[in-house]
């Protein structure tokens, strides 16, 4: 900066000013970027943290890089920071805990200045640890309990209410879930929708139709292979996310079975693939962008203030009717 302030001649207050996101008269501004250019100027951001307490980095740890609905919440979450001079760290844990430490430990050593974390449940401890350090810690798409920390998530629960209540009026009573791990909450939510739909319109719980992945495609496919192996098979399935109903797709196209007039699906996500799928997926459509917003949004403002009492967001998730549900035999 003092090079900067001996090309423009102007003094290091107004160039720090500047430099640091402050106003100046359009006649410095314009001295200053010209500086900048020719002496090839950058921020030492590592300095600067040193001296602010801020590293301008927000850590985020997901399941899988592989996981479309993770990758895609993660690029709306990082658009919003970027607006804030915030950059990313993205660390993916691959389902597994013990990484899942690493990657919490890796980040608090590069002292970021926020948390947003999508936790395998195997984790409270530590994360509780970091919240008690006064670092914003804002989890997504599932929740810890009795955690006090921000979280945003979607109706979970209702939302598996109304689509298996569609079903049932449709006339289906064999309905099978694949479902998440049976730890993450948001599998939990999902399931006890289902069942809560069970109980009111008085349908028998067939233990066989109930299946627990692991969110990836290839799970869908052989848990998709078991059901449709049963003398008995349902009539409906309702699979819980966006890689497994493509895995469950792959499995009734490879069994020749046709959708819907053999069997009726519903799957997860909106995302562009389903858009060429026939016949047209019914879907539960998740406000991903709203999701990513919402999340930078509670790290920024706990940043801003850390006093806020903490929320816990719940945005609504939307069954689209399409071609994939008719009236079984």
């Amino acid at each position: 900066m003092k090079d900067i302030a001996k090309y423009t001649g102007l003094s290091l207050g107004t160039i720090s000013k500047y430099i640091n996101g402050g106003k100046v008269r359009e006649k410095n501004r314009k001295l200053i970027d010209k500086a900048i250019r020719e002496l090839d100027f950058k921020v030492n951001e590592m300095a600067r943290g040193l001296k602010t307490n801020e590293s301008k980095t927000i850590g985020i740890i997901i399941p899988s890089m592989k996981n479309y609905f993770c990758t895609h919440l993660m690029s709306y979450t990082e658009m919003y920071l970027s607006k804030f001079g915030y950059s990313v760290i993205i660390c993916n844990y691959r389902e597994d805990p013990k990484v899942e430490r690493e990657k919490i430990n890796l980040l608090m050593k590069k002292q970021v200045d926020g948390l947003i974390v999508v936790p395998s449940g195997e984790t409270i401890s530590e994360i509780q640890e970091i919240i008690l350090k006064k670092i914003p810690v804002v989890l997504v798409d599932r929740i810890l309990p009795d955690m006090q920390c921000d979280a945003v998530v979607v109706n979970n629960f209702d939302i598996s209410k109304k689509v298996v209540e569609t079903l049932v009026e449709r006339g289906h009573k064999r309905i099978a879930i694949i479902c998440g791990p049976k730890k993450v909450s948001t599998a939990k939510e999902r399931l006890n929708g289902f069942l809560e739909m069970h109980k009111k319109y008085h349908l028998e719980v067939d233990e066989k139709l109930i299946k627990f992945g692991d969110y990836y495609m290839h799970s869908g496919f052989m848990l998709c292979k078991d059901l449709l192996s049963l003398e008995n098979r349902p009539s409906a399935i309702f699979v819980t996310n966006y890689d497994m109903t493509l895995g469950v797709i792959q499995a009734i196209n490879e069994a020749n079975i046709k959708i819907p007039s053999d069997i009726s699906v519903v799957g997860f996500d909106n995302l562009p693939i389903f858009k060429v799928i026939k016949p047209s997926l019914s879907i539960v459509s998740q406000p991903m962008k709203e999701l990513g917003d919402y999340v930078a949004k509670l790290v920024i403002d706990r940043l801003n203030d850390p006093t806020i009492p903490t929320k816990v967001i719940k945005l609504e998730a939307e069954f689209i009717m399409k071609d994939s549900i008719s009236t079984p035999n």
